[in-house]
């Protein structure tokens, strides 16, 4: 496919860097000339510099009307610029346009979308701060993310020593364990990982990425961990950016009385954030400053989330406040170099939102039938993908196990009307299946071939 990617950040380079190994034609426009540069010398791509929000430089990566470019992709820093780029594009005839939006307001509703003509509009912040309240509110979880619109979800946890799993294969887990709603997608074990099958037998100290039903998840906690989160007293947030905005926001909606504490270092910022807030505590100073976080109950607190905009400064917050007594510590990184260091630093989660977006964005180039995809699959050798059946498939009327799917593939989750459940080896596909693959990125393509969806 001609592929134009506007914008050679994080993302963007990421994306391209991905995509031009898979064999496709990449173009990418960046404005900065030392970011361009790295294009030029690392990527097997054409590097145009200018800004992607003009139609002379789109005209250079050859988005003119009647053009064969099949996927735009604006990711740049500048929501302006991305809307801009996806609306031109669409009227040259670019068949699929994607854009990033650091507006929330741009994704509230899929007007904004819909009628600039833009396929998708993703705003990784939004789904951040979903992935951030599910760390917080279940405790022992190492990462989280939702499924199927919040009513699913998918949790790691590491098998604590005592539990009643370890030694238990996977097939005998729904005999033991019938009423739950479950399954094991992905195991890491002694600095690997793989997709498991049936005879695997769970050890102690795996980390399990668990697919399941939200109304599951507190069962499930205590039977590998031997504990369940309590309820949540007390969070504080440090960074009153849109991030930390938006996990506040749906903290005092999620929590009627929790505790909410919001920390930034710009006065201006803070009063304005205080104004449109309506029970969250929000405090001017240096979230570094042991007197202060000591004042405010960092020794109490169920969370501390770092959500700064430098990722040094998070990976510090949460530290120091792990160090000073927080039962949980969340920092928000952008840069993938850093969380490859999270088994190095005495934080517990790292979650970033650069990953999230290029995840959405990899998913709708590679899968543009699929609903999306997970932030945190990257640090995993694995892929997700969530799709609805077509009445047309050829897996229609077929059982489980009658599909034949071969080993590293799971069909993990199927929603079907309002019911969400673990397949059987007869259960029986039916068309408009809402069905969520987990599969290694070789097999992924079988996969979706196999069900008739891509």
């Amino acid at each position: 496919m001609r592929i134009v990617i506007v914008g050679a950040g994080e993302v963007g380079y990421h994306v391209a860097k991905s995509l031009s190994a898979e064999g496709h034609d990449i173009t990418v426009i960046e404005e900065d000339e030392e970011r361009a540069q790295k294009v030029d010398n690392e990527l097997d791509v054409i590097a145009i510099r200018g800004n992607g929000s003009r139609p002379s430089v789109l005209a250079e990566a050859e988005v003119v009307p009647g053009c064969s470019v099949d996927i735009l992709v604006a990711c740049t820093n500048r929501d302006e610029v991305n809307i801009m780029a996806c609306w031109i594009a669409k009227r040259a005839g670019v068949k699929r346009v994607i854009s990033r939006a650091r507006g929330l307001e741009y994704t509230d509703s899929p007007d904004w979308a819909r009628s600039l003509g833009i396929d998708v509009m993703s705003s990784p912040e939004r789904s951040v701060a979903r992935q951030i309240i599910e760390l917080l509110t279940v405790s022992s979880a190492m990462d989280a993310a939702e499924l199927f619109e919040g009513v699913a979800g998918i949790y790691a946890f590491r098998i604590a020593h005592d539990s009643p799993l370890i030694g238990v294969s996977l097939k005998d887990l729904r005999f033991h364990y019938p009423q739950i709603t479950a399954i094991i997608v992905y195991v890491q074990r002694n600095g690997g990982g793989f997709v498991p099958y049936g005879d695997n037998i769970l050890e102690e100290g795996d980390l399990c990425f668990i697919a399941t039903r939200k109304d599951q998840i507190w069962r499930l906690e205590e039977m590998i961990q031997g504990e369940k989160s309590t309820p949540l007293h007390r969070v504080i947030i440090i960074g009153g950016g849109k991030l930390g905005y938006q996990v506040a926001r749906r903290l005092e909606k999620q929590y009627k009385h929790l505790d909410i504490r919001l920390i930034d270092h710009n006065r201006e910022k803070c009063e304005r954030i205080a104004s449109e807030l309506e029970k969250t505590l929000v405090l001017c100073g240096d979230g570094a400053d042991e007197m202060l976080l000591r004042q405010e109950g960092i020794e109490g607190a169920d969370g501390l989330v770092a959500a700064t905009e430098s990722d040094e400064a998070n990976i510090l917050f949460g530290v120091v406040g792990k160090a000073l007594g927080a039962k949980k510590t969340i920092a928000v990184v952008r840069r993938q170099m850093y969380m490859r260091l999270d088994n190095y630093i005495s934080v517990d989660a790292m979650v970033n939102p650069n990953q999230a977006l290029a995840s959405v964005i990899m998913s709708n180039v590679r899968y543009p039938s699929g609903m999306g995809t997970l932030s945190l699959l990257e640090k995993i050798d694995a892929e997700m993908f969530e799709a609805i059946i077509p009445e047309t498939s050829p897996v229609v009327g077929l059982s489980m196990a009658e599909l034949g799917l071969p080993k590293g593939i799971l069909v993990a989750l199927i929603q079907r009307e309002n019911e969400v459940f673990v397949p059987k080896g007869e259960t029986t596909l039916q068309g408009n299946d809402l069905v969520t693959l987990f599969a290694s990125s070789e097999l992924m393509p079988i996969a979706v071939e196999k069900l008739g969806v891509k």
